[in-house]
């Protein structure tokens, strides 16, 4: 630390406490905790400066490879901000809260849902994969409940039986998906952040967020790939 970054006051470190309780927490909720805490602590606020607010926090938690993060959820767009430890892999964070077969349980799950079309694994496929495993085979009433802590903790999130990675787990884990799967991960050709649930185009093979699809074609007259050109042929969301 260059002894440039600004102080942290009680109002910083009230809202870091926070947001690690939280585990993930919601934009508009950022704010919120934002103002609370500046008021609490009778600290000057701006309404339009949290994310300067983020970036002191952000200079005094360098030293501990740790950083708040922006994301968006893929589900509506929305921003999101988690703190993300630096100096581990998800999985060696996540290897201090589950078990050997659990971890591979996940592993495979997620294999499942990158290496989808849509983002998504059907629990189907995925319990289908919970007596393959190598660690130590599981039941499928076992891999269930498995699934369900995934849920609970913010690592997947499911809809009508269908699972994709939690916004938590892809502002954690963008780095780790990146690298691991380098053939196949795609970032969103609009706003440049992984994108698991996205639409590809034909053509060209770019690959973009639901959200930033609606976005993006909301100002075209038609929709056209934004590097190609071709026709877009997916359904716009």
């Amino acid at each position: 630390n260059t002894g440039m970054a600004a102080q942290m006051t009680d109002a910083h470190r009230r809202f870091l406490q926070v947001l690690m309780s939280n585990g993930i927490t919601e934009g508009s909720e950022a704010r919120k905790l934002h103002q609370h805490c500046c008021e609490t602590d009778k600290v000057y606020y701006a309404h339009d400066k949290l994310d300067d607010f983020i970036s002191t926090i952000n200079s005094h938690l360098q030293p501990l490879f740790m950083q708040i993060r922006k994301g968006m959820s893929e589900e509506d767009g929305r921003a999101h901000y988690a703190v993300v430890n630096l100096a581990e892999t998800e999985v060696t964070k996540m290897a201090s809260d589950y078990t050997e077969t659990e971890l591979e349980l996940f592993r495979k799950t997620m294999d499942l849902i990158i290496l989808s079309e849509n983002g998504f694994a059907s629990s189907t496929d995925i319990l289908n994969l919970s007596d393959q495993l190598k660690t130590k085979k599981m039941k499928k009433k076992e891999a269930e409940q498995v699934l369900k802590v995934f849920v609970e903790d913010k690592w997947l999130s499911e809809k009508n039986g269908e699972y994709t990675l939690h916004t938590r787990c892809i502002i954690e884990m963008e780095q780790y998906i990146l690298s691991n799967y380098q053939d196949v991960a795609r970032k969103c050709n609009i706003c440049h952040s992984l994108a698991i649930q996205s639409q590809v185009c034909e053509s060209c093979g770019i690959g973009m967020h639901l959200p930033c699809v609606r976005k993006y074609f909301r100002a075209q007259t038609e929709p056209r790939c934004p590097k190609c050109n071709e026709f877009w042929s997916c359904d716009i969301p």
